[in-house]
């Protein structure tokens, strides 16, 4: 069954096409992790998270008294 030319031809057309598919999601989440322009966010969210800490810092010194 599997010596047939169009089963041939249907497995290597699926692995190409799988190939394909592992390789652009690959070089997508590499471009999301490596991105330059998201150390910007980092560090907008750097800062967020140092005030929210400070809120709560705030909060529960006022609570503890």
């Amino acid at each position: 069954m599997l010596s047939t030319s169009t089963n041939k031809a249907a497995m290597i057309r699926n692995y190409i096409l799988l190939s394909l598919v592992v390789m652009i999601l690959g070089v997508g989440l590499t471009d999301i992790f490596k991105n330059p322009g998201r150390v910007g966010q980092k560090d907008r969210i750097d800062n967020y998270v140092r005030y929210i800490n400070a809120g709560f810092v705030a909060q529960t010194q006022k609570s503890g008294r």
